[in-house]
């Protein structure tokens, strides 16, 4: 039996048979697009391999497409403390929504029972650092070297292959945004102090959120579509690469102690400058050469991380950033890249690395 579809815009449709909808989104990493299915059962296919168009199979018994409490349930399943969001929104509807957040399902059906809330998920309660790897909306487009647009997927596949190590992709759990974005849900690493949010400082498009920021959960509609799982894999334990990335530079300690004499306290000081200066030194020759020496279809994008690991140090005080930009705007140029797109590229680095300084420890 074939649906009968009724298109709410270009990109979202509903079987008035059966109940199904679909939504056209675009490919991660190929200029194409594809669709994805939400049957009246409440389970998920899409045609991102060929798959076919599943049948229309009306029931009078169906769950509903969308069921936003079962949701919540779900995600309460799996150890996932979970919290309202705003109608067809992504803000919470509640203060203090951290504590809030709760796996109780009596809770969950008394707050989900009474209206359609769209799900938060606290992530740090829930032991999860989630990787957001977004698309460019109008006006942010980047483009690779082959004229393809650049993604948060194709930077986190970058700083991954750099790493060589995994990335979780189409390993984890993992859910499609209506952006065509996705978020990769990884456990929170052990013996680990809590991570904290990030914004693009790994990468352009790429975020995270742990402890003290929430994800918007799979189930939950906006105007622009749906959140669902793609992937209901397990977490795995976050890449090592990756934590160790996102782990803030310990702060050096300031114990108190005996007084020094003002001979060693200038002899100490001559020592420092000395090799704070070899440091700036061998970390410019080292990111610069590494943005000359790329090959193209990775050059803008090693460019952006030489300017967030240059604008940490920047943000310190251990460089100004006339100092980081100069050696890496020489560096572009000898690479191939443009100087609009370099400027652009830069300032966007070292505004990403002025949001985690990093702190020397040269004694």
């Amino acid at each position: 039996m074939r649906h009968t579809w009724e298109h709410r815009d270009r990109h979202n449709a509903t079987c008035t048979t059966c109940g199904t909808t679909a939504q056209k989104r675009p490919h991660p990493y190929e200029r194409r697009w594809f669709t994805e299915w939400h049957l009246p059962d409440g389970s998920y296919t899409n045609n991102y391999e060929g798959q076919p168009t599943p049948p229309c199979s009306p029931a009078e018994d169906a769950a509903p497409a969308n069921d936003l409490l079962a949701a919540a349930l779900a995600c309460a399943r799996r150890g996932w403390p979970v919290f309202p969001l705003l109608k067809g929104g992504k803000r919470p509807a509640i203060t203090n929504w951290e504590a809030r957040a709760t796996t109780d399902p009596d809770r969950i059906r008394a707050c989900w029972g009474k209206a359609d809330w769209n799900i938060g998920l606290a992530t740090g309660p829930a032991g999860l650092v989630v990787v957001d790897l977004d698309r460019p909306k109008g006006g942010q487009e980047r483009f690779n070297d082959d004229g393809s647009i650049y993604t948060g997927a194709v930077g986190y596949d970058a700083l991954a292959a750099e790493a060589d190590g995994a990335s979780g992709l189409g390993e984890t759990f993992t859910v499609a945004t209506p952006s065509g974005g996705w978020h990769l849900y990884f456990d929170h690493p052990e013996g680990v102090a809590p991570l904290r949010n990030t914004a693009s400082t790994l990468a352009y498009l790429v975020d995270t959120r742990a402890h003290g920021g929430y994800v918007v959960a799979p189930g939950s509609r906006t105007d622009a579509g749906a959140y669902t799982a793609i992937h209901k894999h397990d977490p795995l334990p976050l890449p090592a690469w990756l934590a160790q990335r996102l782990t803030p530079a310990p702060r050096p300690a300031h114990a108190p102690g005996a007084a020094v004499p003002a001979a060693a306290q200038l002899a100490r000081s001559k020592r420092r400058t000395a090799r704070l200066a070899a440091y700036l030194a061998s970390a410019i020759e080292r990111e610069t050469t590494a943005v000359a020496s790329t090959a193209t279809g990775g050059r803008n994008h090693r460019l952006y991380c030489a300017a967030v690991a240059l604008g940490q140090l920047a943000a310190s005080g251990y460089l100004t950033d006339a100092e980081a930009t100069e050696p890496l705007t020489l560096a572009a140029r000898t690479a191939g890249l443009e100087d609009l797109e370099t400027a652009r590229t830069i300032a966007s680095g070292l505004t990403a690395g002025a949001r985690n300084p990093r702190t020397l420890d040269l004694d």
